[in-house]
């Protein structure tokens, strides 16, 4: 017979830890909606959306019509949402162990990975129809080669596999300027292919400063960013050499797409400002002097560069004459 003591008292009136029941937090519907637009990384489709815009009104030489800008816009904005979901659901593992990442939508558990998915497929599908039916075919097509890119080729099979990963990877970011010169030209010219290599260019002085930064959470997730696998010297170099790239390839619109004075002369002052900052950034390696610090300020150039160009390109067709005409 067992004996009343303290012990069993204690052991009768008090549920072993694993018998107390665990009730999952309830999350409110604005959570839920919330937790669906930061699924879709809307920092990234702010900064797509501006090249996007811009480059419909230089292909036109002025304004396009109202209605297709809005929905070049949002078709364009669903499919790289769409991709920045996909990208959560195939990150989420690696995301929980990154302090960068370790607010998104599956990692704090306000979305499940099925709610995730569907609402990916979805808002893909969506995005393609609507880029087809009411902007023209040929933009539908680049949208689903957007999110191919950026699902497939960058998020499965590069990201995990070279240091390079963001440089191939990045094509998926220029597919906005195609999308908005197809959508007004319904064709691709020379012009739009040079704004497509400037962003293809803009992406590693972009994104590389930014994984010196957080270079122990790539190395803690295993993702072999060339900031976290290479040192800053060897890292500030490649910022230097794709900043010129990158500003000579800008120049090519006189030519090849008749970008008048102000879009000549931003694009140069900007230019050379940006080169500024990441030679600074290399000088700084050199001297072992570089800190995250400055390599944010590199990164957070690099957007201040990009929307300034877009910014001359959108006025350039209304107050800039042709310097010379597109070949």
């Amino acid at each position: 017979m067992k004996g009343f003591n303290a012990n069993n008292v204690l052991e009768a009136d008090t549920p072993a830890p694993a018998e107390v029941s665990q009730q999952p937090e309830k999350i409110s519907l604005k959570r839920k909606i919330k937790a669906f637009v930061m699924l879709t990384k809307p920092q990234v489709i702010e900064l797509l959306l501006v090249t996007t815009a811009p480059t419909m009104m230089f292909a036109a030489g002025g304004m396009p019509s109202f209605w297709l800008i809005i929905n070049t816009l949002i078709g364009g904005a669903m499919a790289a949402g769409a991709s920045g979901a996909f990208n959560c659901y195939i990150d989420r593992e690696a995301d929980r162990l990154m302090k960068r990442t370790e607010k998104r939508p599956l990692v704090t558990g306000e979305l499940t990975d099925r709610e995730a998915l569907i609402f990916a497929w979805v808002l893909a599908i969506v995005s393609i129809a609507y880029l087809t039916f009411l902007v023209n075919p040929l933009a539908g097509a680049l949208g689903l080669a957007a999110i191919l890119l950026y699902v497939v080729f960058y998020s499965l099979i590069l990201k995990r596999r070279t240091t390079q990963n963001i440089v191939w990877g990045g094509i998926a970011g220029c597919m906005p300027v195609l999308i908005g010169w197809a959508a007004v030209e319904n064709t691709i010219s020379w012009a739009a292919i040079v704004l497509f290599m400037v962003i293809f260019l803009w992406t590693p002085p972009h994104y590389w400063p930014l994984s010196m930064k957080y270079a122990e959470d790539y190395q803690r997730a295993g993702i072999p960013m060339l900031g976290a696998t290479s040192n800053a010297k060897s890292v500030s170099v490649q910022v230097v050499l794709y900043s010129w790239a990158m500003v000579i390839c800008s120049l090519l619109l006189v030519p090849m797409g008749g970008a008048g004075w102000v879009y000549t002369v931003t694009a140069l002052v900007a230019g050379l400002w940006f080169i500024f900052q990441c030679h600074k950034l290399h000088n700084l390696a050199v001297a072992e002097k570089a800190t995250s610090r400055t390599a944010m300020t590199v990164f957070h150039g690099s957007i201040t560069y990009l929307t300034i160009l877009f910014i001359a390109l959108a006025i350039d067709p209304f107050v800039g004459s042709a310097v010379m005409p597109p070949l």
